[in-house]
């Protein structure tokens, strides 16, 4: 036992006292903060809005409908043409046009067609022409309506849409969208840290195996010892960095309701922010993180560490051998959308039961609500199904372990490494 807190404590000091912990500690929630805000920015700084010219000869799109539906919007501006038509249509873009609309002369709100066509020298991706699309559209219905002798107002009348909110019996604070943003978050930091960790093991062994230090090691312990020390440690360094960032989150929620009065966009974000303390139950969900954090990378880390041991200094086997563990976490998070979608489903239960991925599913379904959502028989299923899933796994690939650990210069192959787990 002593020999293993040695390794443990080795693995923990090596990784937390390394400049790329620090840094990959300060700024992985300021990246993922930029990913989430600097995508919308970017999208919208890059949107490029169209010149449209309207070619109208059914004498229904005027120049004041046009302007009364725009009411000062000019995102994808439409010009009506009136005269040198048949210029246009030859030459729209030295005329500073992105293309033109045609609308027939037979074009009415009885026979009015489908579609028309967009004529441009362009090419577009789908959903570029979507908000062109909604102007032209608005328009239409507001000839259409005039042809009814539909006026404004009742046409607001008409338009108003009946608004579905959420009354769970029983969770009176459910709230479906922070508990869905919640879900995604824990979802996605779950797959990243298996992936990354996990992949930190195999590397580590492999090291260790390359540079023949694992020879001397496993002089003085058990291959077995060695490799539950590195799991334990490396998973240590990983539970360490996630609850560096929760006291950060603390801090900041603290701090930001100390000052939710200073108003504007800031108190708006001080109110989403307490909204998701009053609404989820964020010690169970922090609680939960922690146990299905350790348990998916203890369950995934011994694969890991069972195909470090197996290869050699060619890292393309590695790739080889690690592709079916990595796809068994991206179709876990794959699942995790139509888990979110309906957290009560077959789906959504089965696959938060089954080990290999109930760390990104149940985490994704907890937000949602406990023992509302997932009844308590349900959670402690998943936990306990975990748990003997790690120890299956960490003794599967201990066998692996002791005989790859020394083994050089043969390709392996899974076919390979099934003789070393059942050798006697």
């Amino acid at each position: 036992m002593n020999k293993i807190i040695l390794i443990i404590k080795r693995e923990f000091l090596t990784r937390v006292r390394k400049r790329t912990f620090i840094i990959g500690t300060i700024l992985f929630p300021l990246l993922y903060m930029g990913l989430i805000f600097g995508t919308g920015y970017i999208a919208d700084k890059t949107r490029e809005d169209l010149k449209i010219a309207l070619v109208d000869r059914s004498g229904l799109f005027t120049e004041e409908r046009i302007k009364a539906f725009e009411k000062g919007d000019t995102s994808h501006s439409l010009k009506l043409i009136t005269s040198g038509q048949e210029r246009l249509m030859t030459s729209f873009d030295s005329l500073g046009f992105d293309g033109y609309v045609v609308i027939p002369a037979n074009f009415n709100w009885r026979t009015g067609t489908d579609s028309l066509l967009f004529t441009t020298k362009k090419s577009f991706g789908i959903g570029a022409l979507n908000p062109a699309e909604n102007k032209i559209n608005g328009i239409w219905n507001r000839i259409k309506n005039d042809s009814l002798g539909i006026d404004v107002s009742k046409e607001e009348v008409l338009n108003k849409k009946v608004n579905l909110k959420l009354n769970n019996e029983k969770n009176k604070n459910a709230n479906e969208k922070t508990a869905t943003v919640i879900g995604y978050v824990c979802g996605f930091l779950m797959y990243l840290i298996l992936l990354l960790y996990g992949s930190q093991v195999m590397m580590g062994v492999t090291e260790e195996k390359t540079s023949r230090i694992a020879e001397v090691v496993v002089s003085s312990v058990k291959p077995f010892q060695l490799m539950i020390g590195k799991i334990v440690g490396i998973g240590m360094v990983a539970l360490t960095q996630f609850l560096i960032w929760v006291v950060c989150i603390f801090l900041i929620y603290n701090v930001s309701k100390n000052s939710g009065s200073a108003g504007g966009n800031f108190s708006g974000m001080v109110g989403a922010v307490q909204e998701v303390f009053t609404t989820v139950n964020i010690p169970l969900v922090v609680g939960c993180f922690v146990f299905y954090l350790l348990g998916g990378f203890f369950f995934y880390s011994s694969l890991y560490a069972a195909i470090g041991s197996a290869i050699n200094e060619d890292m393309r086997e590695a790739q080889s051998l690690s592709f079916p563990i990595t796809m068994l976490v991206i179709f876990s998070i794959a699942l995790m959308t139509p888990a979110i979608s309906n957290p009560s489903s077959s789906v959504a239960v089965w696959t938060s039961i089954i080990p290999f991925s109930s760390p990104i599913v149940m985490m994704a379904r907890i937000p949602f609500g406990v023992p509302a959502t997932v009844p308590w028989w349900q959670l402690g299923l998943s936990m306990l199904l975990l748990v003997a899933g790690f120890i299956f796994t960490t003794w599967f690939a201990a066998r692996i372990y002791r005989t790859g650990i020394l083994m050089y210069g043969k390709k392996p192959s899974w076919k390979e490494m099934m003789k070393w787990a059942f050798r006697k």
